[in-house]
């Protein structure tokens, strides 16, 4: 069974840093791509950053730009979020997907390919 682990959410200031955590396991193929989403009260789903396993490369939104960084430890097959000066705006579930199918990079945000999802974590960014 495959499963999609989310930690690391929690209550902080604006300004501060958190790093969430989320482990694969169960699957019996591959998945070409993990990543990140969210969704805030009242909005819908969007992406934040995935990355692509076969090569690394990544999709960054605009809205974290220069402020989001995704990682992966392949050996932990664990992707991580690390998000620094966080926004009152940046509150939200954050979900880690992940997806069986081969996704070329222009597309590594589109909710829509991403086939299986963990439980999501909650950040929350107030002062």
């Amino acid at each position: 069974q495959v499963q999609l682990v989310e930690s690391g959410g929690g209550l902080v200031q604006p300004g501060d840093s958190l790093r969430l955590s989320c482990e694969a396991s169960g699957f019996t193929r591959d998945y070409y791509a993990i990543g990140w989403f969210r969704q805030a009260p009242g909005k819908e789903r969007e992406g934040v950053s995935c990355i692509s396993t076969r090569d690394g490369s990544t999709y960054v939104a605009d809205s974290v730009k220069g402020r989001f960084t995704i990682s992966r430890d392949n050996a932990k097959n664990t992707v991580y979020l690390h998000m620094n000066t966080l926004k009152p705006e940046d509150t939200a579930v954050y979900y880690c997907a992940a997806t069986s199918t081969i996704v070329d990079r222009p597309f590594l945000g589109v909710i829509e390919l991403y086939n299986f999802w963990g439980q999501g974590t909650q950040v929350t960014v107030s002062s």
